[in-house]
């Protein structure tokens, strides 16, 4: 049986003053490097300038020139939810500032692979655009952005992935990580970066910020489901979407979204950003076409919506089963690492391939396994000639693809190409160099590697007092966020005797808990339990320490305080 996780308690600094805030708060505000009321004020006005973004004001002015000379413009974006957030963003702001010829291409994955790539030009080609627009993608796209600009096109990069060595030859490109930029948020995702220039564009055409600021709703679902790291800037682009979600002020499609996926609009939070509506629309880019969730998010017609996010959801259930076969299929792998068995030294980072998998699920495979052990896992699928197409996740404090950066250079034409950011990327390479591959990544993790880093430690907001494990507290931390990557949601850890244990479905642990002798059970659950390793059902009476957050479970109209637990160790052992 694996090991459970180390926990450690957040550290709190003495020095933090939030006088007036409850103790609770006071405290997980402070773990999370809140040093004064002013860092929880997320009203827009603290949002960092527009024009403190580079490349926006030329991006601007390339993009109004378009519009007096009545031109093409054509929108491609990425297969996931921030690409399909993105385009739909900058495709109803353009709409909306009056451009006539607006359209939009977003690739195929398995065909056309990631970014603006040669191909991708053939396709736009077709449409006879004078300029390409980019989102959430193409700064590691030379080769297609020369094509386009020997077929006539302009090129407009926006993007937030980090570029290589050099830049594409594009007329403008705005994307904070570039080097040199100065923007104080490299952390917005590429729906952020398009809303950055839609602003731009606002203030150059004369038209009101207000035409802009109404799809904030698109810039909250991409950021969150995009899992970058919400800092200030994005925690005020988020709550502001948030706010224009529950107050019904949002696109047909993000309702249509909720609906599908059985949660109230009106009480939306990041939660149900990141983990109902983000999967049912990166499930189009994964399993089919991501133009189904674009338009999605582009139809006033609110039956159009439901139809699309009724497609959606089929097409995530359909995800679901091929992602069940393969993270079968990546246990029996990992097994065979004989994990359990004592002495046996983990690589620092794990390669999984299988030449059958879906190059559109393995991201979710990689995910999967990363939190089974705990350091940077690549799942590869098998591509067309003889290549491997893999996906990686990692975890806080190795910046993968930097890591990825260091192997092509130590072994050049190793990595046919690679992108992405610190805690996912993709690449392709030679199936047959898989292996090889795998044995130079794990050896160049574990030389970035820090003591402990990879031995999966979880942090918790220490224990709750007995008064606070009540619906109430669970309502207030609710709507203490928003809360996600880098601004991690509140989690605790206590003490438990168990009151009632029964298997929920064909792996979820369904417990009720008691805090003390003469406190109420609590109803607590561990989504998937039975397909962690080594994992134990609690017989009655026995004691456990839990690692839990707190949730508003919801039914039949009803609201009751919920456990969701993390990690369960029985202390009876």
């Amino acid at each position: 049986m694996m090991p459970h996780r180390p926990i450690s308690r957040r550290d709190i600094p003495s020095d933090v003053l939030l006088p007036t805030l409850d103790p609770l708060l006071a405290r997980i505000y402070a773990a999370r490097g809140v040093r004064s009321m002013d860092d929880l004020r997320l009203s827009m006005d603290g949002l960092l300038p527009v024009r403190s973004l580079e490349g926006v004001e030329a991006a601007a002015a390339l993009l109004a020139a378009e519009l007096a000379g009545d031109g093409r413009i054509l929108v491609v974006g990425d297969y996931d939810a921030d690409g399909a957030t993105a385009s739909a963003l900058m495709v109803r702001a353009l709409r909306a500032f009056g451009y006539p010829h607006v359209d939009y291409l977003v690739p195929d994955r398995i065909v056309y692979g990631y970014g603006l790539t040669p191909g991708i030009v053939e396709l736009a080609r077709e449409r006879a655009p004078t300029l390409l627009v980019t989102v959430d993608n193409g700064i590691s796209s030379h080769e297609g952005v020369a094509a386009a600009r020997a077929l006539g096109m302009q090129v407009l990069i926006t993007d937030h992935h980090l570029p290589g060595p050099t830049l594409p030859d594009a007329q403008v490109i705005v994307n904070p990580n570039v080097r040199g930029a100065t923007f104080n948020s490299r952390a917005l995702a590429g729906v952020g970066v398009a809303f950055y220039v839609m602003a731009a564009l606002a203030r150059t055409l004369e038209k009101p910020l207000s035409m802009v600021t109404a799809l904030l709703d698109l810039v909250a679902l991409g950021t969150v489901a995009d899992v970058v790291a919400l800092d200030q800037n994005n925690r005020i682009l988020v709550q502001a979407g948030l706010e224009r979600i529950r107050a019904g002020r949002c696109c047909q499609g993000i309702k249509a979204l909720a609906e599908v996926a059985g949660r109230s609009v009106s009480a939306v939070g990041t939660t149900d950003l990141g983990f109902f509506l983000g999967p049912r629309l990166n499930a189009a880019g994964r399993m089919k076409d991501m133009s189904i969730g674009i338009e999605c998010l582009l139809t006033d017609d609110p039956e159009r919506a439901k139809l699309l996010a009724k497609q959606l959801d089929g097409l995530n259930r359909e995800r679901r089963a091929t992602e069940a076969v393969m993270q079968e299929q990546a246990r029996e792998i990992v097994a065979r690492l004989h994990l359990d068995e004592p002495g046996i030294a983990l690589p620092a980072a794990i390669s999984l391939f299988d030449r059958t998998w879906h190059q559109g699920v393995v991201g979710l495979v990689a995910s999967r396994v990363k939190e089974q052990v705990h350091r940077p896992v690549v799942a590869f699928a098998g591509a067309e000639g003889g290549l491997a197409r893999g996906s990686a996740r990692s975890v806080p404090g190795i910046h993968i693809r930097d890591a990825f950066e260091a192997v092509a250079t130590l072994r050049p034409g190793l990595i046919d190409k690679f992108g992405g950011h610190a805690m996912a990327a993709g690449l392709t390479l030679s199936a047959d160099r898989v292996k090889e591959f795998g044995q130079l990544l794990s050896e160049e993790v574990a030389r970035r590697a820090s003591p402990g880093l990879l031995e999966g430690r979880v942090y918790t907001d220490g224990a709750l007092a007995v008064s606070d494990l009540v619906l109430e507290t669970a309502e207030r931390l609710r709507t203490a966020g928003p809360f996600g990557s880098g601004f991690p949601e509140p989690t605790f850890d206590g003490e438990f005797s168990v009151v009632e244990a029964r298997v929920l479905g064909e792996s979820h642990l369904k417990l009720w808990l008691r805090a003390s002798a003469a406190a109420v059970p609590l109803e607590a659950i561990a989504f998937g339990w039975l397909l962690r390793p080594g994992h134990r059902v609690p017989s009655v009476h026995a004691r456990i320490r839990a690692v839990y957050r707190l949730d508003v479970n919801e039914y039949m109209g009803k609201r009751r305080l919920q456990l969701l637990l993390e990690d369960v160790v029985l202390l009876d052992d």
